[in-house]
């Protein structure tokens, strides 16, 4: 198992991104080149990738860590965990999820929030596992793509 850090945009990594994206989340596309450069770019992102020898050189999974600061500190958050269905259960995921606890603690980030949807049970239960604790709070989203009622400027 490898787990490495993305730093630039590769064929493999758009590639990568067109496969994995599709299986996490059908609400939005696989990003374009130009989106993975401005993430990539991004000091406050940190896309990790995972690989395995069984499978050559193809990425079969990845995880974004999110660390930014608000006035009450340093915050860590996991975005876009993906392992492809090809290489589930065989500790990608527990492997990649280690890499961004352990870059977020060097950061200096107290914790690291994520947010799962229930129905993916094995990847809740991975979080479990893990350590991480359901929070008791609401969770809400607003979009600014669709009208709303109200006027922000």
């Amino acid at each position: 198992m490898e787990i490495i850090i993305a730093t630039e945009l590769t064929e493999d990594l758009l590639k990568a991104c067109q496969r994995l994206v599709p299986q996490l989340t059908t609400n939005n596309p696989p990003p374009s080149s130009e989106q993975l450069i401005q993430m990539l770019a991004s000091p406050s992102s940190i896309l990790f990738l995972a690989r395995h020898r069984d499978f050559g050189e193809e990425i079969l999974g990845m995880a974004t860590l999110v660390l930014y600061y608000v006035p009450t500190g340093l915050r860590g958050y996991l975005e876009d965990f993906v392992v492809d269905i090809r290489a589930r259960n065989i500790g990608m995921g527990e492997s990649l999820l280690q890499a961004c606890l352990e870059k977020a603690k060097q950061a200096g980030a107290p914790q690291v929030m994520l947010t799962s949807n229930p129905i993916r049970k094995t990847a809740n239960q991975l979080y479990l596992r893990m350590g991480f604790e359901i929070r008791k709070t609401n969770v809400y989203r607003f979009n600014l793509l669709q009208d709303y009622v109200g006027n922000l400027g």
